[in-house]
């Protein structure tokens, strides 16, 4: 990284990971950007299950409407007939119609084991499954590759009756691998489309999650942020997206960026949709917590200094979206800026790259075992013996500066996160809570997806995801309306373990506004 450019461009992407053979086959093609996408594509309207919530597919299960197996084989025929565009999904379950039949049997027989049963999920492949798909990362380095079990969201997922329908694309590693990266470009699916416009980014790194879910290719779907990688392509793909609390979703078995930040969250196109699955994943109930009048009597601060003033389109949106918490009865503290916001994204750095190089050896050595690559040196080997298939627009910079930390008792290490933990915690988000006694923080996610550009990465222009991030706070992204065609969000942002709380206040503020549209696979931006 050379600029502070650079570093928030990575930092908002950021997320959260058997050659020889593998080498030999034929690399799935990924389209270019642009002209190929002017073909229509199927409308929305035309699907039956189009913005269906877990809600109505249960209700047409119980009611003998549909069953699982229905409904997950219209989703895969979805998937077949749009993802060679849209290039979300990088394998499907080929045992998903079987699961489902024995979820229809179990319901049958009078057995339904909660909110999930039947319903189908999307994983993003960088979370351990063992099934006959794959967990890579997206790169070829870890192709073939089978966990030892489950992670343990994914035995949840499971236990709770939902179908894990295939595993999504994502930017390769996380984003950790360059600063120059194209979010949802990696070496085993090629580069992710936004489903409002083919030719802009969905953002990343959970960029294929975010784009199946919102062109209905499952019911739900599982992200990981590190800083960014759930809230960022929910506001690209008008989701709702969960950042959880650090460290309430057990982390085992998802390839790593760094335990400080690192997360798995629920994206849907609803609040409720994302409280079901969320309580799935953290055996809690926020389904409970869902009020239209929730925005009663709450007091959300608007943090402008920062988060505001790169983006006129998301701005106005934005303020729109506050006006209409106002009118439905919310106390907005504005401005409400958080101290100390922009000054810990070096010593953020230092502490991810440090623990990429701790967290990805203990991962392989446990979840990969089989795998030719052992640390992070070996990753770094392969793609370099791999260049044409790994490093055609970009290379690895990051994953050198990475290898070039020691282990996680240098004080350098230790000193970056006490830093980070002082400035965003207790002198920074949790200084402004209690002095201005606030429920949350409202700010827009980023801006409007960019255009792809594999030549030049990423279009940066701003995000609000680091101090929740950093913090380890949770945050939610909710849609709040469409530039262009293009969608724009906002995020609240909490206290710890205040999800309750936050899904109660993007709950009560969806069902006001009714901001989401259904994506119409547009070629381009509607200028």
């Amino acid at each position: 990284m050379t600029d502070g450019l650079s570093r928030r461009a990575f930092l908002t992407y950021g997320a959260g990971a058997v050659a020889g053979s593998m080498m030999s086959q034929q690399v799935r093609p990924w389209p270019m950007v642009g002209a190929q996408h002017a073909a229509p594509l199927p409308r929305t309207s035309d699907f039956d299950l189009a913005e269906a919530t877990i809600t109505q597919l249960q209700d047409a299960m119980r009611s003998g409407a549909r069953t699982s197996h229905s409904i997950c084989a219209a989703y895969l025929a979805r998937i077949a007939e749009l993802d060679p565009r849209l290039r979300a999904v990088l394998e499907t379950n080929p045992d998903a119609l079987a699961v489902a039949d024995r979820l229809d049997a179990e319901r049958k027989a009078g057995h339904v084991r909660g909110p999930l049963h039947g319903i189908p999920v999307l994983v993003k492949d960088n979370i351990a499954t063992v099934d006959r798909m794959m967990t890579t990362a997206g790169s070829l380095a870890l192709a073939g590759v089978t966990p030892p079990r489950d992670a343990p969201l994914v035995a949840r997922l499971r236990t709770a009756g939902a179908v894990i329908l295939g595993k999504t694309n994502l930017s390769e590693w996380a984003n950790i691998r360059s600063n120059q990266s194209s979010s949802g470009w990696s070496a085993r699916g090629g580069q992710c489309a936004n489903p409002y416009a083919l030719d802009r980014n969905p953002c990343g790194s959970s960029s294929g999650t975010g784009a199946a879910i919102s062109a209905n290719f499952a019911a739900v779907g599982i992200g990981t942020e590190t800083d960014g990688s759930i809230v960022c392509p929910s506001g690209a793909c008008s989701l709702v997206g969960v950042k959880p609390t650090v460290g309430l979703i057990d982390g085992a078995g998802i390839i790593p960026i760094a335990h400080s930040q690192d997360t798995a969250g629920p994206m849907a196109r609803t609040v409720a949709d994302a409280a079901a699955l969320l309580g799935v994943l953290a055996g809690r109930d926020y389904s409970a917590s869902l009020d239209p009048a929730g925005l009663r009597g709450a007091r959300i601060g608007v943090a402008r200094k920062k988060f505001f003033g790169y983006s006129p389109e998301a701005d106005a949106l934005v303020e729109a979206a506050i006006a209409v918490l106002k009118s439905q009865g919310a106390v907005i503290v504005d401005p409400a800026d958080i101290p100390h916001a922009g000054e810990y994204d070096d010593s953020e750095l230092i502490v991810l790259l440090y623990e990429l190089k701790a967290d990805l050896a203990a991962y392989l050595a446990t979840w990969a075992p089989g795998a030719r690559v052992k640390t992070l040196a070996d990753v770094i080997a392969f793609n370099e013996a791999n260049k044409a298939q790994e490093m055609p627009y970009f290379g690895q910079e990051l994953f050198l500066q990475a290898q070039q930390k020691g282990p996680l008792t240098d004080q350098v290490y230790r000193d970056a996160l006490a830093k980070d933990q002082r400035l965003s915690r207790t002198e920074g988000l949790d200084v402004v809570f209690a002095q201005s006694n606030l429920d949350a923080f409202v700010a827009p996610t980023g801006s409007p997806p960019w255009p792809t550009d594999l030549v030049n990465g990423d279009h940066f222009l701003g995000a609000s995801s680091t101090p929740g991030a950093v913090a380890g706070y949770p945050s939610i992204a909710v849609p709040v309306g469409y530039t262009f065609g293009l969608p724009v969000g906002m995020s609240f942002l909490g206290r710890a373990n205040s999800e309750s709380t936050l899904l109660k206040l993007a709950y009560a503020f969806e069902q006001a506004a009714k901001p989401r549209r259904a994506p119409r696979f547009l070629p381009t931006a509607q200028l």
